[in-house]
């Protein structure tokens, strides 16, 4: 079997308080549309599938898949605070997800929070202060909601992180290159969130380019994260579709890959 390949969340990997990985879709056991390492349950492809290349990821990445929690990913704006009774939900049943969620926080050692993408953004947040993480799925609409912002707000609340000592990568996600968008897209997003007009590159047609990425950065600055202490971590997923799965680029039918953080 063709060994898989992570991206390394490094900023957050080398303060020895957490694990931090991005997934490809190098490896796996996944055909067909869904060909490689696809970790998504809700993607139609075979349940067994997915389950062995989750399986695979725990092993190499030794994040055993018992441990790991995964939210429904609805692209709301909902926040769920990670108690040690929630270990294990939705690793192995797409049912068995935090319901209406896209970001999960926790302070619990030994619970993977997962967040899984294909084009949408993928953020990891650690606090090696107080010791809690956060795993985000951002979208256009999660984005226009500020979902990242929610999450910060959460650690705030449930276990006094300080913002300006946060840590954060931003994963694998479609960029301005390969991300237009209409009027479907453009108006809710600025009605929303003003601040994001500046993400758009207007083109002719009333359509415009859109950088997610650089949105989201704008987004944790804006909640008090340190420009030095955010990272991107990867590249466009439509451009490398080799490399990673994308919703846009493979005309929905494709798998997903993963941001996974657990404290040690």
């Amino acid at each position: 079997m063709e060994k898989t390949r992570f991206i390394d969340a490094e900023e957050l990997n080398r303060t020895g308080v957490a694990r931090a990985v991005f997934t490809t879709r190098i490896g796996g056991v996944s055909t067909g549309h869904w060909r490689g390492l696809n970790l998504g349950l809700h993607v139609g492809d075979r349940k067994e599938h997915v389950i062995a290349n989750r399986e695979l990821v725990s092993k190499e990445v030794n994040l055993s898949l018992d441990l790991w929690v995964c939210g429904e990913q609805v692209h709301g704006k909902r926040v769920a605070v990670i108690r040690a009774e929630n270990r294990g939900r939705g690793a192995y049943s797409y049912d068995e997800a935090i319901p209406g969620t896209d970001a999960l926080v926790t302070n619990q050692p030994g619970i993977v929070l997962s967040t899984f993408a294909a084009d949408c953004v993928p953020i990891l947040l650690l606090d090696p202060v107080n010791e809690a993480i956060a795993a985000v799925h951002a979208g256009w609409k999660g984005t226009k909601s500020q979902i990242a912002k929610e999450a910060i707000l959460t650690l705030q609340k449930e276990f006094g992180s300080d913002p300006s000592q946060l840590l954060a990568a931003i994963g694998p996600s479609i960029d301005t290159c390969c991300y237009e968008v209409d009027q479907q897209v453009y108006i809710p997003f600025i009605e929303e969130y003003p601040q994001g007009e500046s993400f758009f590159t207007a083109k002719e047609n009333q359509r415009w380019q859109l950088s997610l990425p650089a949105a989201n950065r704008q987004i944790l600055l804006e909640a008090g994260l340190l420009p030095e202490h955010v990272t991107r971590v990867g590249g466009c997923t439509a451009c490398n579709t080799d490399t990673f799965f994308s919703h846009r680029a493979e005309k929905g039918k494709t798998g997903r890959h993963a941001g996974l953080i657990v404290l040690l």
